[in-house]
């Protein structure tokens, strides 16, 4: 018998300025395609709105829960047997604009499993880094 999971989750919210609009900056956050060029060793799209982000060989699937056009979206991570979970580990991106400076921002929410807040801010930058590379901003 299963134990149930009682780690404490917390909720990361992190925020970086990108040069590139928003256009060209969330095909990178909400498909395959471009999370797999920058987030993790590679993502397909399994059936539906469902994905599994695979890292280091392992899957981890997904579901998109909330897509607004060029603004944002929300993936909710499922079970082993790809079934939605309470409390479920999700990551949300959303991109905001600045109207008086004209910069686009990437707002980051990590809701998992408690970690080092100093390396979760580490680990973000590092990815950040490779989208901003990608995107040329």
């Amino acid at each position: 018998m299963a134990l149930p999971d009682t780690q404490i989750k917390t909720r990361f919210v992190v925020e970086f300025p990108i040069n590139a609009s928003p256009k060209i900056l969330f095909p990178y956050l909400a498909t395959a395609s471009g999370l797999s060029q920058w987030f993790c060793d590679d993502v397909r799209y399994v059936e539906g709105q469902r994905l599994n982000f695979i890292w280091d060989q392992e899957n981890h699937y997904a579901e998109i829960s909330g897509q607004r056009l060029n603004r944002g979206v929300r993936f909710v991570f499922l079970d082993e047997l790809r079934k939605a979970v309470p409390d479920a580990n999700y990551l949300e991106f959303s991109l905001d604009s600045s109207q008086v400076t004209d910069e686009v921002y990437l707002r980051v929410i990590d809701y998992s499993s408690t970690h080092d807040a100093s390396e979760q801010q580490e680990m973000w930058e590092g990815l950040v880094a490779k989208l901003r590379e990608q995107v040329g901003g």
